[in-house]
């Protein structure tokens, strides 16, 4: 199994989970996190005033996918986030030892 983490533009959540429902993923867990990569962040102006943006708001999409599906996700992720500016994102895959349902106890893929 592996674990992908992806860090996307929040409004293009919706295009990535269909994405990933496509393919079969049936469950994700998302956050909002801030954070900045090379950019470092960015300026606004809000009432005249010049400020800086520090940490840019994120979405960290987290989603555990058996080995066979985890290229075509990450593909999938990749296709549905990209609009080839600063600040798309990221996208980590890590393995996975092990899995365990809570409710059933079951172990492995079966769990996820």
């Amino acid at each position: 199994m592996k674990k992908i983490d992806a860090i996307i533009r929040p409004h293009l959540l919706e295009p990535v989970k269909d994405a990933l429902q496509t393919l079969g993923v049936q469950g994700m867990t998302i956050s909002e996190v801030r954070g900045f990569g090379r950019q470092k962040g960015h300026t606004e102006v809000y009432r005249g005033s010049e400020y800086k943006v520090e940490f840019v708001p994120k979405i960290k999409l987290e989603v555990v996918v058996d080995d066979d599906v985890a290229e075509d996700a990450v593909a999938a992720i990749s296709k549905a986030a990209r609009t080839g500016k600063f600040g798309d994102g990221k996208i980590f895959v890590v393995p996975v030892e092990e899995a365990v349902r809570i409710r059933t106890g079951e172990h492995g893929v079966n769990a996820v």
